[in-house]
């Protein structure tokens, strides 16, 4: 049954992400990956190049190039470390700011809607994952001990 569980797990992230990429090209033009930076930097405080590749699972050069896009299309700035390097910092600029509270106000009415539309109360679906999230977290704040 785990074994079921887990594969379904993934089966409905992956469904999720390729959803959410489809509309925020189509109603916002900008791709979920790049959203997930605009949100790090936003509201989990990646403010550096370093933590955003961290954060994303990426390499250093691939945020360099993604943070060169968004910067150039007026949602992030980049502006080079006050205590000097290589290092860049990065914020957002009330652009990004409004597209990101746009894209999650949009995501979160879908969502709600699509989990209604399932027969699963939305606070049940909230609570669950949040208990969810919050056990991710302690395991991986065992994990780093």
């Amino acid at each position: 049954m785990a074994h079921h569980l887990s594969f379904d797990l993934h089966v409905l992230t992956a469904r999720l992400d390729r959803a959410a990429d489809r509309i925020l090209r189509a109603e916002y033009n900008v791709s979920y990956r790049r959203f997930l930076a605009l949100t790090l930097v936003g509201e989990l405080g990646a403010s550096t190049q370093r933590a955003l590749a961290d954060a994303l699972g990426v390499t250093e050069p691939s945020v360099s190039r993604m943070t060169g896009v968004l910067a150039a299309e007026g949602l992030l700035d980049v502006q080079p470390d006050p205590g000097g390097g290589r290092r860049r910092r990065l914020s957002l600029t009330d652009k990004g700011k409004q597209l990101v509270a746009s894209v999650q106000q949009g995501l979160e009415e879908r969502l709600a809607a699509l989990v209604a539309h399932s027969g699963v109360p939305y606070e049940d679906y909230a609570k669950h994952t949040a208990q969810l999230l919050a056990t991710f977290d302690q395991a991986e704040r065992e994990r780093a001990k």
